[in-house]
């Protein structure tokens, strides 16, 4: 086999799992795997990746440590997360927007926030500034609110391995890979989250924050609020309520308890709390059923 049909894949996360898996079968193209870990999830699957590449003899090295990489074969990045230094002819980034849209951080969890109808991912070439590549190929699919952020993630790993798969077929066929430049008049920034952005802000449509808590969800840590009483929760689900008239509309307020969930008025609309708990340790960590009425999320 030519060097130039060699392949170093640099993978993280389930997206990242998920991808090796469908193309293990052209194993022999893979020179090494180059393994990240992801701090902000639950499981990052970097143990997993390691264990596929030892029942499947593939060399493996973790980012810390990772070796040069001959300019002349293909580096393909999944759910990466990191500057990758390569010729950009041969860099292969796997990115789940819909490019131009949500170049950068997070665009899925941002996307899932702002409601958007469509989730892919798209494949390009590197470039100086990220996510600005030619377009190689772009799978999507049309999804329907409310939506959980795992379920989004498993919609599109499909549409990873889809596209890794027609990108690597070409390699092992040694055809052409062609690409076309972004249309820089759509293009748009998804921007990088932290603790802070968890937060909830009532002063929002019910139904955004009911896409926010769905969005940062398993496997990220949960919507967070702050209590009148300076305690902090975590908010797993919630559920949309038909708005009232309110004379005063204090925002963050409880209005009512059903069956122990709390109902509050948010910027328009009202949101039911149904799974809870609290972040910091007390003397119990559930949060439901709300032990008192008088109540305002901050």
């Amino acid at each position: 086999m030519e060097k130039d049909n060699y392949l170093v894949l640099h993978l993280m996360t389930e997206k990242g799992f998920e991808v090796l898996k469908t193309i293990i079968h052209f194993k022999n193209l893979i020179a090494f795997v180059i393994i990240g870990k992801d701090a902000s999830v639950n499981d990052d699957y970097s143990e997993k990746i390691t264990t596929l590449c030892i029942d499947n003899n593939i060399e493996f090295y973790f980012r810390e440590n990772q070796p040069k990489i001959d300019k002349n074969i293909y580096v393909m990045a999944v759910s990466w997360r990191w500057m990758i230094k390569h010729p950009k002819n041969k860099l292969i980034i796997f990115h789940d927007s819909i490019l131009p849209k949500y170049r950068g951080f997070a665009p899925l969890v941002n996307m899932l926030i702002n409601g958007e109808k469509e989730i892919g991912v798209s494949a390009i070439f590197g470039a100086d500034e990220y996510d600005r590549g030619e377009i190689i190929s772009q799978k999507k699919t049309t999804i329907d609110y409310p939506i959980k952020v795992q379920e989004a993630i498993q919609i599109n790993i499909e549409n990873f391995k889809s596209l890794v798969l027609e990108v690597v077929e070409k390699i092992s066929a040694n055809k052409h890979i062609s690409s076309i430049p972004q249309k820089e008049s759509e293009s748009s920034y998804s921007i990088w989250r932290d603790y802070d952005d968890y937060f909830v802000d009532w002063s929002k449509s019910s139904n955004e924050i009911k896409r926010l808590i769905d969005a940062v969800g398993f496997p990220y840590l949960g919507a967070r609020s702050k209590l009148s009483d300076g305690s902090e929760i975590s908010i797993k689900d919630a559920e949309v309520i038909s708005d009232v008239d309110c004379e005063l509309r204090h925002i963050g307020k409880v209005i009512s308890v059903e069956k122990g969930c709390p109902i509050v008025i948010c910027g328009s609309g009202l949101l039911k709390i149904t799974d809870a708990s609290f972040v910091e340790t007390k003397e119990s960590s559930q949060f439901l059923p709300l032990k008192k009425f008088r109540i305002r999320f901050i």
